[in-house]
């Protein structure tokens, strides 16, 4: 699965990233820089530059990488999307497979 993570900065990113690659919970994470953001927020609309996490895992390992996430995350409420592949690269795929738990 991808899942979807977007911080504040590129500081967090690594931080997240790097722990998450670690702990065997994620085996690629994308950091795209230079993200802006438009979304309502406690009662006003805020339009805020962040970087934007593309997480490669397996959909067996959400919970916990959602758990850790939040653990890690600056935000009080993080924003973590997790979509199914549908296709992808038999390769790639059981790389993955092999580097996650």
């Amino acid at each position: 699965m991808v899942v979807l993570i977007t911080v504040p900065n590129e500081d967090e990113a690594v931080k997240i990233s790097r722990t998450l690659v670690e702990e065997k919970l994620a085996g690629c994470i994308n950091i795209i820089k230079n993200v802006r953001s438009i979304y309502f927020w406690k009662g006003k609309i805020e339009d805020e530059p962040e970087v934007l996490m593309v997480v490669k895992t397996k959909s067996e390992l959400f919970e916990e990488l959602e758990k850790r996430v939040k653990s890690l995350h600056s935000y009080t409420v993080p924003e973590i999307i997790g979509l199914e592949i549908k296709k992808g690269s038999e390769s790639y795929l059981n790389w993955l497979s092999e580097v996650t738990k």
